[in-house]
């Protein structure tokens, strides 16, 4: 299948506190909180959504279609994905603004306090789903976090044209509303999220667990350290754990890469439960390196880590999408 994926482009400046940011957040002072945190680190690393994810695929022999908005400051960031299997002929180069910024500080709890500058990806409403499914061959779009009106138009657009989708309105639900919210999952094929996004989706637009099975298929709720959670279209709920990791370095773009390895494995024929394999090996590779599109796959490593996290059949069954 020829995946889409319509979610933020931007440059990551990534930076290290050394301590702990609940230590310096007082609960009854926090109408007026004024803070500062020295940090002892900076990374400014290539990044968004859309250009995580189709990193990723990639790696995985795939060429995703990536489709978002970008400055003219855009044109290493294009070599650099075209040169791992990207195809950026859906980016909209913008005359006015530059690409977008994400500054994230990471305490040693893994805690992240971030601003999103969202710059030309502003303009990612401007693109049209429907035109360029009539120039590539487009089997499912992703729809990540991004100009929230470009992700409502691009979402009915799929709607529209009879294009499956993904719906993945992760740090974007905090801006929206409980109708808009429904309007981005409804008939999704894939609908993901975090534990505490989930929490909220539900809270946002008032719906039942069940009311939002009867309106996407497969439910993707990840859950950090203690793996993920997928509920099948016909109820059947399946968790997996997380592949071990060597050490925690950055967990910016981890999300990312699960849907990247997940979506890339069971567009390919896996199982929900090899999807979600590698997918999570996929997410500790990026959690093991500083930036979220400097790691590399190595399959001999790779093929170790996973039989030695799910067994020597789990990873003869990946091992041919590595």
């Amino acid at each position: 299948m020829s995946i889409a994926v319509s979610a933020s482009i931007a440059t990551d400046h990534l930076m290290r506190f050394p301590g702990r940011f609940r230590d310096a957040l007082l609960a009854d002072q926090l109408d007026h909180v004024s803070l500062s945190f020295l940090v002892d680190d900076l990374q400014i690393r290539r990044g968004g959504v859309a250009g995580n994810i189709a990193y990723a695929m990639g790696l995985l022999n795939r060429t995703p279609l990536l489709v978002g908005a970008v400055g003219a400051d855009f044109g290493e960031y294009r070599e650099w994905l075209e040169s791992h299997g990207v195809d950026c002929s859906g980016v909209l180069i913008s005359e006015r603004a530059h690409t977008a910024r994400f500054v994230c500080t990471t305490d040693d709890d893994m805690a992240q306090i971030a601003s999103f500058y969202p710059g030309a990806m502003s303009e990612a409403r401007d693109i049209s789903i429907g035109d360029l499914a009539k120039e590539h061959s487009v089997d499912l779009v992703l729809v990540g976090a991004n100009d929230p009106d470009a992700m409502l138009r691009h979402t009915a657009q799929c709607r529209e044209h009879g294009i499956p989708f993904a719906a993945d309105p992760s740090q974007q639900l905090a801006l929206l509303d409980g109708e808009q919210a429904v309007q981005l999952i409804d008939g999704a094929a894939y609908l993901f999220t975090n534990k505490y996004e989930w929490a909220l989706l539900l809270q946002k637009t008032g719906l039942s667990e069940a009311e939002v099975a009867q309106r996407v298929g497969i439910r993707v709720t990840t859950l950090g350290e203690h793996g993920v959670l997928i509920v099948d279209r016909d109820g059947t709920e399946i968790t997996v754990g997380v592949v071990p990791e060597t050490n925690k370095v950055e967990p910016t773009g981890v999300g990312d890469a699960f849907r990247a390895g997940f979506l890339t494995g069971h567009t390919a024929g896996l199982s929900l439960e090899r999807s979600a394999q590698l997918g999570s090996l996929i997410a500790v590779l990026v959690l093991e390196t500083m930036g979220t599109q400097e790691w590399t796959l190595n399959k001999e490593t790779a093929l170790e880590r996973l039989a030695g996290a799910y067994g020597d059949e789990a990873a003869a069954e990946i091992k041919p999408l590595l």
